[in-house]
């Protein structure tokens, strides 16, 4: 290939790599590529029981295989980046917040219901032009209705999650999440805890990938989900409520929810519950690690 050629691709890719924040990582053939598609090969090769492997060579890739190349951290650094909001371009290397951070700013009309954001220089044409103020009563009832409802749903897991923390027994403890193969024909991915102990019980967790489909790989959209499984005899039913939040270490977003069961002998095991990761982008994050590190809160319900 022509010298103008390859300096032309290497322009592009530096551009390209310039829109992602995380460092791009390199097989160990110089092969670069961006964080998000690394991330997505891992959580692939993860789903389809293969080693990961770089696009364009065919090695293998992994977390501790790939390397970071300086060289072009540094060029996409001095690279200028975009605002999303103005559309201008500015440098990255400034010192502090970057400007389109500093420049974005929201509608004096937030309070009933502008959902508008952008540059602080469009700012006065937008409030000039804001339809909000002159909304009907009724239709400003109705959005503010909205907003009221979000907010009592925030409030209400506010005040859930405040009130079990006056329980009298509570315990928590981190989970490693391990994946194993089905014994069927079709193997499926699954994942399963070690054994536990919280609030003197033993306790085991196990999670399935898009509910146990048939070719996870093929979709695009990434589910997790985890069922809790308690491995103790009790003498009497255990009703107990709990939740799964992100580890201490990692990185992915996972919004709180509650979930109630009363275990006993007879029914130990809860129903499988969604994880409630934020997206697929953060359920590939989990996929592409070795272990899913998480940790779980039980409080249980005293009568």
């Amino acid at each position: 290939m022509p010298r103008q050629r390859w300096a032309e691709l290497s322009v592009i890719s530096l551009f390209v790599l310039s829109a992602f924040p995380s460092p791009p990582p390199q097989c160990t053939n110089g092969h670069l590529m961006c964080a998000g598609c690394f991330i997505h090969l891992l959580a692939d090769a993860r789903l389809k029981e293969e080693q990961a492997t770089c696009p364009n060579c065919r090695c293998e890739i992994s977390k501790s295989l790939c390397c970071r190349n300086l060289a072009v951290e540094k060029a996409v650094s001095e690279l200028p980046s975009e605002c999303g909001f103005c559309m201008r371009q500015f440098p990255r290397s400034l010192p502090g917040e970057t400007p389109e951070r500093r420049m974005v700013t929201q509608c004096k009309y937030k309070r009933i219901g502008c959902p508008w954001q952008g540059p602080y220089h469009e700012l006065t044409v937008h409030e000039a032009e804001c339809t909000h103020p002159t909304k009907t009563g009724n239709e400003l009832m109705e959005i503010l209705d909205e907003m009221d409802q979000t907010h009592k749903r925030e409030m209400q897991l506010y005040n859930s999650i405040f009130g079990l923390l006056s329980f009298e027994k509570i315990g928590y403890t981190e989970v490693q999440f391990r994946p194993y193969r089905t014994d069927d024909f079709i193997t499926r991915l699954y994942y399963e805890t070690p054994r536990f102990t919280v609030l003197n019980q033993t306790w085991v967790l196990k999670a399935r990938v898009n509910d146990s489909e048939r070719n996870p790989n093929l979709s695009c959209k990434r589910t997790l989900s985890f069922q809790l499984i308690l491995k103790s005899k009790v003498s009497a039913p255990m009703e107990c409520s709990f939740l799964l939040l992100k580890g201490p270490y990692d990185d992915v977003k996972i919004n709180p929810v509650i979930y109630h069961f009363a275990f006993s002998n007879e029914n130990n095991e809860t129903e499988y519950m969604p994880l409630p990761i934020i997206d697929s982008v953060e359920c590939n994050k989990l996929l592409a690690a070795k272990n899913i590190n998480l940790r779980l809160f039980i409080f249980q319900i005293q009568k």
